[in-house]
């Protein structure tokens, strides 16, 4: 991950460029998938929830796979591309399953007649994050980058390298940048992101915490096939036409859950003492376990922990007292909204 400046007074917060994992979107050459033919908007909507025929030409959407049960088999970005192609990039690590997934779904759909056909981009993807990422990059480029909102990309030369799709967007929470590159050229790229003082290499343990602070699933941690989207919280999604039409994977499962009760709800937590850690139990005031932390840390700039889990839908309340064993000991725990730290996305008005 690159970072590029400070997030805020409280601490520089470092916003970037990582190796590929769970955060659309990596440092990797993750395979993102280019979706062709008159069919492809149907290809993919067989697939996710997300409402993909409303994207304007060279705009995104984060979006979910889902099973038949509901669960989610992964979460990635959907951009409709005004190349008439959707450009897909979902999570490194789920990258073979994804693929089985959509080249499976893609025959079938040949096979009934269809026009639809998938391509592995070999781009490499670079997250530039940070206050001063978007005024770094624009040394580079001739696009007026001001002109781009959170979501949408524009294919561009970037510091002499052709071919870059920059999409405004990132795991972090904050304003920045997501580059595909040609592998080809990606190191020359970073080398020559990395001359400007401001812009320094962020790994994974920077990235976990600035999502989190965001308040942004991590799949495997925080989503997974056992996990449906009105359970994890992520009821936004849902296009309202695929709600209503129920034409999405699991949709007999998940459309009733939205107005209905779920056993299980993914909240957001804050406390003191102890850092929470994923897998330890949420405990209600009586001492009765009612979950388990899935993802937690202690948030460099709200200097308490922070963390996400899942409890018993009765619980989940904002503002409801839990606690948390630590090391058998039971440290209170705060419901909190989400994200913990607000977020900067770039929306024009």
């Amino acid at each position: 991950m690159l970072r590029a400046g400070g997030r805020t007074a409280l601490r520089v917060r470092p916003r970037g460029l990582e190796p590929g994992a769970g955060g659309r979107r990596r440092c990797c050459s993750s395979g993102p998938t280019k979706v062709f033919g008159r069919d492809r908007v149907k290809f993919m909507e067989s697939l996710v929830v997300g409402d993909i025929a409303e994207l304007k030409p060279d705009q995104g959407t984060l979006s979910l796979f889902t099973n038949e049960e509901g669960g989610i088999l992964d979460d990635l970005i959907v951009t409709s591309t005004s190349e008439q192609h959707l450009y897909v990039v979902s999570n490194a690590g789920c990258r073979d399953k994804d693929w089985v997934l959509m080249q499976g779904r893609a025959e079938e759909l040949r096979a009934a007649g269809s026009d639809v056909h998938l391509e592995v981009s070999e781009n490499a993807l670079l997250a530039l994050q940070g206050p001063s990422a978007v005024r770094v990059l624009q040394t580079g480029v001739s696009d007026d980058l001001a002109k781009l909102s959170f979501m949408s990309s524009v294919v561009m030369v970037v510091f002499g390298v052709p071919g870059c799709r920059v999409t405004r967007c990132g795991y972090t929470g904050e304003d920045g940048v997501e580059i595909s590159v040609p592998v080809g050229r990606v190191v020359e790229l970073v080398e020559l992101l990395l001359r400007d003082p401001q812009v320094q290499l962020a790994g994974l343990a920077a990235r976990d915490s600035l999502r989190l602070e965001a308040g942004l699933c991590l799949y495997g941690n925080d989503i997974d096939e056992t996990t449906t989207p009105v359970e994890a919280a992520l009821v936004w999604t849902l296009g309202k036409r695929r709600r209503v039409a129920m034409d999405f994977p699991g949709a007999r499962v998940i459309v009733p859950q939205i107005k209905g009760k779920v056993k299980r709800k993914r909240v957001g937590l804050i406390s003191t003492g102890p850092p929470i850690r994923p897998h330890m139990p949420i405990l209600s005031l009586e001492g009765r376990p009612i979950g388990k932390v899935t993802s937690g840390c202690p948030s460099p700039c709200l200097k308490k922990n922070v963390a996400m889990g899942y409890v018993e839908g009765e619980q989940s309340r904002v503002g409801t007292v839990l606690a948390v064993e630590v090391r058998k000991k039971s440290c209170p725990a705060l419901v909190t909204r989400m994200p913990f730290v607000p977020t900067r996305y770039h929306m024009l008005k």
